[in-house]
C-alpha cells in the first residue's frame, strides 16, 4: 500500500468530499504543510486578514457548495480569533472544519509560550474535537466528515502538530457517509396526513434547513397544491421566491408576520430550527406540523406531530393529503404587502435604508448574491432584496454576529465569480473586518460593499431608546470608508444623495472588481421599523 502524510490525507479526502478552496491566516506549524499539499493537489488558498473572517469564508463556501469547507490558523491568537468565525458556523448549521497548529508533547508538559487547552475552548462550538494522531487517521478524518455532515449541521476542530501533519501512514480510500433516509413511522405519517387534509387555512413557515433546490421544489410544489401562503425566515430566503403567489413575508417570531399567521388553523414548519428566532414566547395556538431533518429538544412549541428525516422525502409522503385550501391569492397579497409596509420608512429627506436597498437590487438586476451584516440595516436588506432561490441571500441568524457581510459577499463572489456578491453593511461591522477589503483587492473578486454610515451602533442604540436611557456613548464621527478603500486598491465612491448614490450603484454594478459605496444615512426611523418586525 503506498504512502501519504497526514496532511496530504487530509487535503485529499477533502478535495474527494466537494474541496475547492481553503482560507485562513497560517501559522508556521502544520498549516504550512497543509496549504503545500492543497497546493499540490489543485486547491486554491485564500489568504484573509483575520481567522474569524476565514473560518466565515469557509462556513459560506460549504453551504454554497454543499460540501466540507476548511480554514486554518495558528495555535494560541490564532484560535481564540477564530473563535466567532467557529461558532458563526456552529450556530448557522455550517459543515466547515476548522484545522489549527497544535503544540508539541514538551510545549504541554510546562507552562510555554501561548500555550492554553485549544481543544477546550472550541469544545462547546464545534460538533468533533481530534488530533489525527491515533492509529488510523484516515478513519478519523472520515469520522469527522460524517459529523459534520450530520443534522444539525456544524464544524469540526483538529488541533495537529508539525509532526503529526507530516508522519507518514497508509494511504486508504475514502469512505463515503451514507446519505440519510427517510425513517418514517406509518402511524405518524397517518397523522400528518389527517392533520394536513382537514386543514382549510395552513400556513407554510421554511427555516434554514430547508434552503436546498431539492427542498425548496417540494416546498413550492407544497404552496401551489394547497394554494397557501409561504413565509421563510432570514436563512431561507429564496426557498418560496419573493415573486412567487404564495410569498407572505419573512418569518422571525416577531409581530410582521402575526396577522397572517395567526389566520392559521394549521402551521407547518418546514426545516425551521429554533436558532433563528428571537427569543419571544411561541405567539400561536394553531397546531403544528413540524416537518424537519431532526427533532430539535429544545424548541419555543410543541408540535402536534413531527415528521423527521430528508425533507422532500417527508414531503412526497404527504401525498394526496396535500388538497387546495380556503386562502385566496388576493388575500396572500394583502399579508404580503403588508409585511413591506409595516417595513416601510416613513417620507423623509435624504436616502432611507430601504432606498439603498431597493435601488442596489434594481441596479444589480437580480444578479449578485447578496451578504447580510447583523445591525438594524438588515431588516431592510433582507425584507426589500429580492430572493429566487436558496442561499441568494446570506445572513448569520443563528449566531446573527456583526463582521459577516464583508467575508461572506466574498465568499460567494469567489464561489461563483459570474454572478458576484453585494455585501451590505454597518459601519461598525465593517470596522470590525475592514482588513478583508485588502483581500477583496487581492482575489480581484467581484464584490460590492454597501456600508450603511450612521455614525453610530445602531442596532444597539434603538434598544437604549426603548429602555428611555441617556446617550451612552454609541455614536461616532462618521469614518471615510471610501477613502480606505481606495488606500485598500478598491474602487470607491461616497454618496450622501439619492442622485449620487443611483451614480455609483450604475458604475458599481458593471464594476469586475471590488467596490465599496459608503452610503451617508440618518439612523432616524430604525426603531419604527423594529417595532413593526418584532412588536
Amino acid at each position: 500500500m503506498s504512502k501519504t502524510t497526514v496532511a496530504e490525507l487530509l487535503v485529499e479526502r477533502l478535495r474527494a468530499a466537494g474541496l475547492r478552496r481553503l482560507f485562513g491566516v497560517p501559522g508556521g506549524g502544520s498549516s504550512m504543510d497543509l496549504i503545500d499539499a492543497a497546493r499540490r493537489a489543485g486547491l486554491e488558498f485564500v489568504l484573509s486578514r483575520r481567522e474569524d473572517s476565514g473560518m466565515v469564508m469557509a462556513a459560506v463556501t460549504a453551504l454554497l457548495t454543499d460540501a466540507p469547507g476548511l480554514a486554518l490558523g495558528t495555535k494560541g491568537p490564532g484560535v481564540t480569533s477564530s473563535a466567532n468565525g467557529v461558532a458563526s458556523a456552529y450556530l448557522d448549521r455550517a459543515p466547515a472544519l476548522y484545522v489549527s497548529d497544535g503544540f508539541d508533547g514538551d510545549e504541554v508538559s510546562y507552562v510555554s509560550h501561548q500555550y492554553f487547552d485549544q481543544g477546550a475552548v472550541l469544545a462547546p462550538i464545534t460538533k468533533d474535537v481530534a488530533l489525527l494522531n491515533g492509529e488510523d487517521p484516515a478513519a478519523e478524518v472520515d469520522a469527522l466528515l460524517a459529523t459534520m455532515a450530520r443534522a444539525p449541521k456544524g464544524p469540526c476542530f483538529v488541533e495537529l502538530t508539525g509532526a503529526a501533519a507530516r508522519r507518514e501512514v497508509d494511504a486508504s480510500p475514502a469512505v463515503a457517509a451514507p446519505r440519510p433516509a427517510a425513517t418514517l413511522a406509518e402511524s405518524d405519517l397517518a397523522a400528518a396526513r389527517a392533520l394536513l387534509a382537514a386543514s382549510e387555512r395552513p400556513v407554510l413557515i421554511a427555516g434554514l434547513e430547508a434552503a436546498t433546490g431539492e427542498n425548496a421544489a417540494a416546498i413550492r410544489e407544497l404552496a401551489a397544491a394547497l394554494n397557501a401562503p409561504a413565509l421563510v425566515t432570514y436563512m431561507a430566503k429564496g426557498v418560496v421566491p419573493d415573486g412567487d403567489p404564495a410569498f407572505a413575508g419573512v418569518f422571525t417570531g416577531g409581530q410582521a408576520e402575526f396577522a397572517c399567521v395567526s389566520s392559521a388553523d394549521l402551521i407547518i414548519l418546514l426545516g425551521l430550527d429554533p436558532v433563528e428566532l428571537i427569543r419571544k414566547p411561541w405567539a400561536y395556538g394553531a397546531p403544528v406540523l413540524d416537518i424537519a431533518e431532526i427533532r430539535h429538544e429544545k424548541h419555543y412549541m410543541t408540535p402536534a406531530y413531527g415528521l423527521y428525516g430528508p425533507i422532500a422525502a417527508s414531503l412526497e409522503h404527504l401525498g394526496d393529503a396535500a388538497r387546495r385550501s380556503r386562502w385566496e391569492a388576493a388575500e396572500i397579497a394583502v399579508y404580503r404587502d403588508g409585511f413591506h409596509q409595516a417595513l416601510a420608512f416613513k417620507e423623509r429627506a435624504g436616502i432611507s435604508p430601504v432606498d439603498i436597498v431597493q435601488m442596489a437590487a434594481t441596479a444589480f438586476a437580480g444578479r449578485p448574491r447578496l451578504a447580510v451584516d447583523a445591525g438594524a440595516h438588515m431588516f431592510s436588506a433582507v425584507a426589500f432584496w429580492p430572493a429566487a432561490a436558496p442561499l441568494d441571500v446570506l445572513i448569520s441568524n443563528g449566531l446573527a454576529t456583526m463582521a459577516f457581510a464583508l467575508p461572506a459577499g466574498l465568499a460567494a463572489a469567489l464561489h461563483d465569480p459570474q454572478r458576484g456578491a453585494v455585501a451590505m453593511t454597518g459601519d461598525g461591522g465593517l470596522m470590525m473586518c475592514l482588513g478583508e477589503l485588502a483581500t477583496a483587492a487581492q482575489q480581484n473578486a467581484r464584490l460590492t460593499t454597501i456600508v450603511f454610515n450612521d455614525g453610530s451602533l445602531s442596532l444597539i442604540d434603538i434598544k437604549r431608546q426603548e429602555m428611555q436611557m441617556p446617550d451612552l456613548g454609541f455614536t461616532w464621527p462618521r469614518p471615510d470608508f471610501a477613502a480606505v478603500a481606495r488606500g485598500l486598491d478598491c474602487s470607491a465612491w461616497r454618496v450622501a444623495t439619492a442622485e449620487e448614490l443611483q451614480a455609483a450603484l450604475a458604475e458599481a454594478a458593471q464594476n469586475d472588481g471590488p467596490g465599496l459605496i459608503d452610503v451617508v444615512v440618518d439612523p432616524d426611523g430604525y426603531l419604527e421599523q423594529m417595532r413593526a418586525l418584532r412588536g
